[in-house]
């Protein structure tokens, strides 16, 4: 019996590191980047343009996930509002009210950065890096993909709280 303690007790312990690794593995969202952000169009770039009106960011921690609720007033047409809840585990989500993606996957690449990918009819629209600055002031978005009708859209987005 003392021979099995060993291996038992071993046994036990790589249990529970794999245990608390796996529940770790599901990364959040930093702290941070909670709360409600405003676009700067004057800092921001947007090709092919014209700049949205008006663009608001909300992030809220919901238990494991992050809810992102988008408030858009585009250059022309009616004001949008998208929502999206998902984790930071690649996976696929639901976005709706985006007229151009219906699904929507989130992926840290470190504390302060994560990528987005936006599908609309399992086709990629945009692909959007995200990075959160040192002091917490200042959410930067590049995004790229596809306009409606089809041209590159290269954009530069420059968030405020």
């Amino acid at each position: 019996m003392p021979d099995r303690m060993p291996k038992v007790v071993l046994a036990l312990l790589a249990g529970l590191i794999a245990l608390a690794l796996g529940s770790g593995a599901q990364a959040q969202a930093p702290k941070g980047l909670a709360g409600t952000w405003k676009l700067n169009a004057a800092k921001s770039k947007f090709s092919p343009g014209p700049a949205p009106k008006s663009m608001t960011v909300t992030y809220t921690p919901a238990g494991d996930s992050i809810k992102i609720v988008v408030d858009v007033t585009p250059p022309e047409g009616p004001a949008q509002h998208w929502e999206m809840t998902g984790n930071y585990d690649g996976k696929e989500y639901p976005v709706t009210g985006n007229p151009n993606a219906d699904m929507a996957s989130f992926k840290l690449v470190n504390d302060r950065t994560g990528v987005s990918t936006f599908k609309k009819d399992g086709k990629v629209t945009a692909t959007n890096r995200r990075v959160l600055s040192a002091d917490g002031k200042t959410l930067t978005i590049t995004s790229k993909g596809r306009t409606a009708d089809g041209k590159a859209r290269n954009d530069l987005q420059v968030f405020e709280k």
